[in-house]
């Protein structure tokens, strides 16, 4: 296994200590022990989701494991985070919340296998990678909204639970954006490979018509 495919292999593994720290097993749930170390797992885990890429085309070890684990390390790390969060902080992650976003993850990756079995890809978008940046923002703010209220220092008060609910809202306003974004530009590429194939067949039986009548 190749550098890229262990660190995407690490964030597999980062996943279910995750949901550990979030649960009500872990052992140091009096102070902020559980927050903080939850909140730099899942930001470490994050980073190794962009890592592992730039190392894959940078070293030319692009494989088809690596195709294959890295978004279902996306997905299932995101939706292990949501979920758990739908447990751990009702106040900010509501199951609805959870639904949309997790859903719009699901979509995305049926959207890739369908264009992918006609041959063309869809290319990551700027309101798809936005999403990506708000969505480790609220996640991470969410765990730590659990804990803390807000945090002041001095004459600055920042509000950690009002920038929780705020990154989670908008977390769902980009998802849905970007999905919408995404299905249209997934639409015009299947429209056009249709027309393609039909061009194809329509030529192909003028050929043979072509070949019949010289017979």
């Amino acid at each position: 296994m190749n550098l890229p495919n262990s660190i995407t292999m690490s964030r597999i593994v980062m996943i279910p200590l995750l949901l550990w720290i979030l649960s009500v097993h872990f052992p140091y749930k009096n102070g902020a022990e559980q927050e903080l170390l939850a909140s730099i797992l899942f930001v470490l885990a994050s980073i190794t989701d962009g890592v592992d890429g730039y190392l894959a085309r940078k070293r030319g070890q692009i494989t088809t494991m690596g195709m294959l684990l890295d978004p279902l390390a996306d997905k299932i790390m995101v939706t292990a985070a949501l979920i758990a969060l739908v447990a751990y902080n009702p106040d900010v992650v509501k199951v609805w919340i959870a639904v949309v976003i997790i859903g719009r993850e699901f979509l995305i990756s049926g959207l890739r296998s369908i264009a992918a079995s006609e041959g063309f890809t869809i290319q990551a978008s700027d309101l798809g990678k936005l999403k990506t940046v708000i969505q480790i923002v609220s996640v991470v703010s969410a765990i730590l909204a659990h804990h803390w209220f807000q945090w002041q220092f001095g004459w600055l008060i920042i509000p950690v639970k009002w920038m929780a609910v705020t990154a989670v809202y908008f977390t769902v306003l980009v998802s849905t954006i970007s999905a919408i974004d995404y299905f249209v530009g997934f639409w015009k590429q299947i429209d056009h490979a249709s027309k393609d194939r039909r061009a194809s067949f329509v030529l192909s039986r003028r050929k043979g018509a072509g070949t019949q009548g010289a017979n």
